[in-house]
C-alpha cells in the first residue's frame, strides 16, 4: 500500500506543473493590471511603468514561467504583491481557518446526510422517506452564499444568537470559534447532506437487498446488529468515494462563504487576491489547492481499499 501511495505522488507531480502553467497563462488573460492597481488612480504611465518592471511583469511569458518553476524547486511561491509577505507565509497563516471550517461541515454532513439516507432507506416508500428526501431535495437545491445570507439574518440579526461575522481561533477560545463557525459549516454542508443523503440511501437499499442481510435477519439477529454490523460495513464502499468528493467540495468552495461571514481563510485570501490582480499569490494559491485536493483523492483510494480488500491497491489496480 505505502508503494501504490508513492507512485500516486509521483504521478502528482507532472500535473501539479501542468495546474501551475495553466493558472498562469489564465491570469494573464485577464483584464487588468496588477500595477495600475498598486499605482492607484493617480499615478502617471511612467510610475506604472516603474512598477511592472519592479515586478517583473515587463519580461516575456516565457522568462516569468520559467522563474516561477525555479523558485518552486526551492520551494519559494514568491511575494504577495498586495500584503508585501512572502506567498507561503500568507497561505500557511489562512489555512487553519479553512481546515477547521471545513472539518466542522463535514462533520456535520457526515452526522446528518448519513442518518438521513439510512433512515429514507429502512423506511423506504413510506411518508418518512419521501419527507426525508424532499428535505435532501431542498438542500441540494439552494445556493449556499444566499442560504449563508438567510441564516444571518435569522440566527444572527433577529435570533441574536450567533455573531454575523468574524472569526474566532479555537486555540484561543473554543466556544467562541464554535459561535464563529457555525453558520459558515452549515452553509457549505446543507448542500452536500442532501447529496450524501441520497447516495446512502441508494447504496443502503441495495444492500438491504442482498442475500447475506436476509440470512443475518433469519438467524434471529436483532434489526439494529443487521443494519450496525452487516450493512452499514458494505455501504461505507460507495459512500468513502462520495465522502473524498464532498470533502474537496468544501475546501475549494469555500471563497464565498469566506467572504460571506469574514472568515479569514484560503477562501477569501484567494477571493481577493483575485480581485486586485495579485499574480503570485493566485498561482501559489491555486498551486496549494490543486496539491490538497489530490492528496485527498490519494487518501479517497487508499480508504477504499481499506473498507474493500479485494481492490488490489498495492498492485496499482
Amino acid at each position: 500500500m505505502m508503494a501504490y501511495f508513492l507512485k500516486r505522488l509521483v504521478q502528482c507531480i507532472p500535473l501539479l506543473l501542468l495546474v501551475s502553467l495553466l493558472s498562469f497563462g489564465l491570469i494573464k488573460l485577464v483584464p487588468g493590471d496588477p500595477a495600475i492597481v498598486m499605482g492607484g488612480t493617480n499615478a502617471t504611465a511612467a510610475e506604472i511603468e516603474v512598477i511592472r518592471k519592479n515586478l517583473g511583469l515587463d519580461r516575456p511569458f516565457h522568462v516569468q514561467i520559467l522563474s516561477f518553476y525555479g523558485n518552486l524547486a526551492q520551494g519559494d511561491l514568491g511575494r504577495s504583491l498586495m500584503l508585501g509577505q512572502p506567498v507561503r507565509d500568507a497561505i500557511l497563516e489562512r489555512v487553519p481557518a479553512t481546515l477547521a471550517v471545513a472539518l466542522y461541515s463535514m462533520l456535520l454532513t457526515l452526522l446528518v446526510g448519513l442518518t438521513i439516507g439510512v433512515l429514507a432507506a429502512l423506511r423506504h416508500n413510506t411518508w418518512v422517506d419521501q419527507a426525508l428526501m424532499t428535505v435532501a431535495l431542498l438542500g441540494v437545491s439552494l445556493p449556499n452564499f444566499w442560504l449563508g445570507l438567510v441564516l444571518i439574518l435569522v440566527f444572527s440579526v433577529h435570533l441574536g444568537w450567533l455573531p454575523t461575522g468574524g472569526y474566532v481561533e479555537p486555540s484561543a477560545n473554543l466556544i467562541g470559534w464554535l459561535r464563529s463557525a457555525t453558520l459558515p459549516a452549515i452553509s457549505l454542508a446543507l448542500l452536500q447532506i442532501g447529496l450524501l443523503a441520497r447516495i446512502t440511501r441508494s447504496a443502503m437499499l441495495e444492500v438491504l437487498r442482498q442475500d447475506y442481510i436476509r440470512t443475518a435477519r433469519a438467524k434471529g439477529l436483532p434489526e439494529f446488529m443487521v443494519i450496525a454490523k452487516h450493512a452499514m460495513a458494505n455501504v461505507a464502499i460507495p459512500v468513502v468515494t462520495v465522502v473524498g468528493l464532498i470533502f474537496s467540495v468544501l475546501l475549494s468552495g469555500s471563497i464565498i462563504i469566506e467572504t460571506v461571514f469574514s472568515v479569514p481563510g484560503m477562501g477569501a485570501l484567494l477571493g481577493n487576491a483575485i480581485l486586485r490582480r495579485d499574480y503570485p499569490m493566485i498561482q501559489g494559491g491555486l498551486l496549494f489547492v490543486a496539491t490538497a485536493l489530490m492528496l485527498l483523492n490519494i487518501l479517497v483510494d487508499v480508504a477504499y481499499a481499506w473498507f474493500d480488500p479485494r481492490v488490489r491497491v498495492d498492485g496499482g489496480h
